[in-house]
């Protein structure tokens, strides 16, 4: 069974940072590019950052490419988000996904097939 499982996540205050880990299993997971999604309390699903599956591209929302960083790990099948200097809007719950179609990556949450439960973050001000 094809299953991501994100971890990381917790109570951080504001300017801390946190790592999360989206752990992959039962597919084949160096063909898949991997995005990271945030829901907020109250509102709607939004991309934030994703990493090709060749590890050559990356792309992130406009309020987070100065503080996130995304990376993976194909030997151990995970993929890493970096958060610094973590603000109180960063709380939500954070998922990751993946997706077999693309070469490169893309923050449209309708093209991901495979979801992770998601990990909450909360950051007190």
């Amino acid at each position: 069974e094809a299953q991501l499982v994100e971890s990381g996540g917790g109570l951080v205050q504001a300017g801390g940072s946190l790592r999360l880990s989206c752990a992959a299993s039962g597919f084949a997971f160096d063909d898949y590019a991997i995005g990271w999604f945030l829901q907020a309390p109250g509102k709607g699903r939004e991309g934030i950052s994703c990493i090709s599956r060749g590890d050559d591209f990356t792309s992130y929302a406009d309020s987070k490419k100065a503080r996130f960083t995304i990376s993976r790990d194909n030997a151990n099948n995970t993929v890493y988000l970096q958060m610094n200097n973590l603000k109180s809007d960063d709380t939500a719950v954070y998922y990751c996904a993946a997706d077999p179609r693309r070469r490169k990556c893309t923050l449209r949450e309708e093209v991901y097939d495979i979801w992770g439960k998601g990990t909450q973050v909360t950051v007190s001000s």
